[in-house]
């Protein structure tokens, strides 16, 4: 397993906002947390991404134990993230978002700007990846707004991520992107990094979208008060009675029957 959650807890004074969660995500998995709105889903999300210390559980990285690890140090550990805002350099071109995030990645200085030389050829090869190969001298600024979010795919690729975290990845982008967005991630799950899938990194997402959630996770966790009730490919969550009653409503449960 890329990634082990074991027995996550967060306790807010006498609030536990997360109690015991456990959970696994394998290797070119697609795996969606969902759950309605206070079920802890971004608390689990960011324990498991650095942003906040767990109080008691284990966050295990190809069985390496990386709890509590900040941010920074995770992604030089194979960790990629996506935000539900999208977040790149507007003042830069859109090429030199991604060298900027391979110099990060191989630990080098900023400075002198010569460096962006060595990364000209990985930062192309990303885009292609993403599809924004055509518009790498184009200024982020002048993006629309999926572009952007296949930009940030490209910065959360270039650490060549064992496991990518994306938080609300649809989020902001019309109806029909939203599909084919993801059906770039999933692609690029299955490959892994240059088409290789023994390299291919786990993805770990939050969706408010239920047709995303439905129609491109492996795999389903649903949070409620901090627990998880349910776990499963995606019919067998769609038809979990306790799911359709507190989170998925009368359209889906519909959809199941």
């Amino acid at each position: 397993m890329r990634l082990e959650a074991q027995g996550l807890h967060k306790r807010y004074g006498g609030v536990d906002a997360v109690a015991g969660v456990s959970f696994s995500v394998a290797a070119a998995e697609r795996v969606a947390l969902i759950g309605p709105n206070g079920a802890g889903k971004t608390t689990c999300f960011n324990m498991i991404g650095g942003q906040i210390r767990p109080s008691a559980g284990r966050v295990l990285l190809d069985g390496r134990d990386v709890t509590s690890r900040p941010p920074r140090s995770l992604f030089h550990l194979g960790v990629g993230r996506t935000f539900q805002i999208a977040t790149v350099f507007a003042s830069m071109s859109v090429i030199e978002n991604v060298q900027v995030a391979l110099l990060s990645h191989r630990r080098q200085s900023l400075r002198p700007w010569s460096g962006l030389r060595d990364t000209a050829d990985g930062a192309r090869a990303l885009l292609l990846r993403v599809g924004l190969d055509g518009q790498a001298g184009r200024p982020a600024a002048q993006l629309a707004y999926g572009d952007v979010k296949r930009l940030e795919l490209a910065l959360g690729l270039a650490n060549e991520p064992r496991l990518l975290l994306m938080d609300e990845p649809t989020a902001g982008m019309a109806p029909t992107e939203r599909h084919a967005f993801m059906t770039l991630v999933s692609d690029l799950a299955r490959r892994g990094a240059d088409g290789d899938p023994a390299r291919a990194p786990a993805v770990l997402f939050t969706e408010h979208d239920m047709d995303v959630v439905f129609g491109h996770a492996d795999r389903i966790l649903v949070l409620d008060r901090g627990r998880l009730i349910a776990e499963g490919a995606p019919d067998a969550v769609r038809a979990d009675p306790e799911v359709q009653r507190i989170y998925l409503g009368e359209s889906h449960t519909e959809t199941a029957t």
